[in-house]
Order: C-alpha cells, then structure tokens, then sequence
C-alpha cells in the first residue's frame, strides 16, 4: 500500500496478504484525491469518516493531508488490528480505528463530518441503502460530502442528493451532498 501525497507521501505499508479486502487501486486513489483537492481544502477537513476501511488506505491519504480527525470504521478484527498498528507506527492521534459494523454505526452515531468515504464490498446487499442512511441520519456537516465507492452494476445519478459520478477503471466513485434545508 504506497501513500499518494502529504506528510507520508512515498511510503509504503506491507499488507498482510491473507485480507480479503479490495483495495482501491492507486490509480483510482490518486485520481478521486486530485478531484477532492479541487473542491475541498483537506487540512480545513475537521472530521472524515471512513466506512468499510478495509486496509487503511483512505483513512491513511487523508490522515497524511492533514485532516483533523479521522475515523476509520472497519468490522473484519485482522484488518481492524492492521489499521491500529499504522496508527500506532506513526504516532497519529488524531486517527482513530473502531472495530464495529458499519451499519450498527451508523444507527448509533451522533456525530458530523466534513468528508464521508464508504467503500463497501461491491456485492453487499445494502449497498444502495448507504446514501440515504447517511444523510438521513444527518452524519454530513452542512457542506460536507459523502463519497461512495461502488462497481458499474450501480447508477445514483438519480438519488436527490447525488452529485456527480467519477470512473477510474473499474472503480465508480459517486458523490454526494446533504439535503438543502427550503428557504
């Protein structure tokens, strides 16, 4: 797993090879961030939230850019224990991995955040569900943004608060934003 940009730009983390995550490619990762720096200033990021983490690299790119905190929300122990041994490498505080169901998550949790990454399994059941369960939940800050990962066997272009769509490859990421409150 090599970091795309910021402090820890270069580096490269083993993984261990029996996860079963996918991670998304480097080439996808580095495209989504180019197009996240044109419509966000990460170091303003105050909380990013990370669903499904997987290996840890999301929640690594933007822990290296400087955002404020991070919380990576992964189910599986082997990579929950992956990402808190990263965390512990390199000293930073202010990421924090939780070992939990994304879904049970979600229903409990009472905090905002600026930047929401979800990258569920491609086959997952519920994966549909994500966006509405989010903002409806109200977990995007005002002008925060849910980015979810997703395969071609997916459209949200025609959800009310989706935004725009980027392909890379095989890999879909779909963006969206918080309902607007009617004026």
């Amino acid at each position: 797993m090599r970091v795309i940009s910021g402090k820890y730009k270069r580096r490269t983390f083993e993984v261990p090879r029996n996860f079963k995550a996918r991670p998304t490619t480097d080439f996808a990762k580095e495209n989504l961030f180019n197009v996240l720096n044109n419509l966000v200033d990460l170091e303003e990021c105050a909380d990013v939230l990370d669903l499904f983490a997987g290996t840890g690299g999301i929640s690594l790119e933007f822990v290296s850019r400087g955002c404020g905190r991070v919380i990576s929300v992964e189910r599986e122990p082997l990579h929950h224990t992956h990402i808190y041994k990263l965390k512990e490498q390199l000293g930073e505080e202010n990421w924090i991995p939780l070992r939990a169901d994304v879904f049970r998550y979600i229903e409990k949790c009472h905090d905002t955040f600026d930047i929401i990454f979800a990258d569920p399994p491609y086959a997952l059941t519920r994966l549909a569900e994500l966006p509405d369960l989010i903002i409806n939940k109200g977990m995007l800050a005002p002008e925060g943004m849910l980015i979810l990962e997703h395969g071609k066997d997916h459209s949200f272009a025609d959800h009310p608060c989706f935004v725009q769509e980027r392909i890379y490859g095989s890999v879909h990421f779909s963006f969206f934003e918080p309902r607007k409150e009617e004026e």
